[in-house]
């Protein structure tokens, strides 16, 4: 019974971090320039931000649910200016060389900064609630043994994708020119200017009642 929890943590963690966004550019941009270690600790940070949101969910915990739903327009216009600094500042570096062998000077930021991008995606909550429903998870305000390994699992299935992800561009970095790669840099700007922009739009049609 303990390990079907798991597992189903996993399956929900594991469905959670799989939809392409920002974060699976930005963690595939990093695995190809600066090497695995940036892009495993950038999946990392998304991982545990995708815990948090889990345990929120799974716990029901009713002041942060609140807090989140209440100031959601807020907490997407910060995740916005993020996604367009982000693009920003990918179109303005110049072309990226690939690490070799030398782990990366800037991890705790690369696993920072996908924490704080994913924390500011509080719709994510919604799909953890979609997705506990469809499991069969109910949030009953107690926090029990099986909450805890459920969200083992969750931040597992995470980290199992991650972990896919930068393994598969990682064997395939070789096959990237200076040229591709500053192609890289430009397509992963522009999806995450649009990303920046879907969010955007849709908060400014909740503001206008259209949503």
């Amino acid at each position: 019974m303990l390990d079907w929890i798991f597992f189903k943590g996993m399956i929900v963690g594991f469905l959670i971090a799989a939809p392409v966004g920002p974060i699976n550019i930005l963690v595939i941009r990093r695995t190809l320039v600066h090497g695995r270690l940036a892009g495993l600790f950038s999946g990392a940070g998304s991982a545990v931000a995708d815990t948090i949101f889990g345990a929120i969910a799974a716990f029901g915990i009713v002041i942060l649910k609140s807090f989140m739903e209440e100031r959601r327009d807020l907490i997407a216009l910060v995740g916005v200016v993020i996604l367009f600094g982000m693009g920003a500042k990918l179109m303005r570096r110049p072309v990226p060389k690939i690490s070799e062998g030398k782990d990366p000077t800037g991890l705790i930021a690369d696993f920072t900064s996908t924490l704080v991008l994913t924390l500011t995606n509080p719709i994510t909550i919604l799909s953890f609630l979609a997705i506990f429903a469809a499991f069969g998870v109910r949030a009953d305000g107690r926090v029990a043994a099986e909450d805890w390994l459920l969200l083992a699992g969750v931040f597992a299935g995470a980290a199992l994708w991650w972990g896919v992800v930068v393994e598969a561009v990682y064997y395939f970095r070789d096959r990237f020119t200076s040229v591709g790669l500053t192609w890289a840099n430009r397509i992963a700007a522009w999806i995450i200017f649009a990303f920046a922009l879907a969010v955007l739009g849709e908060l400014v049609m909740r503001r206008m009642g259209l949503l």
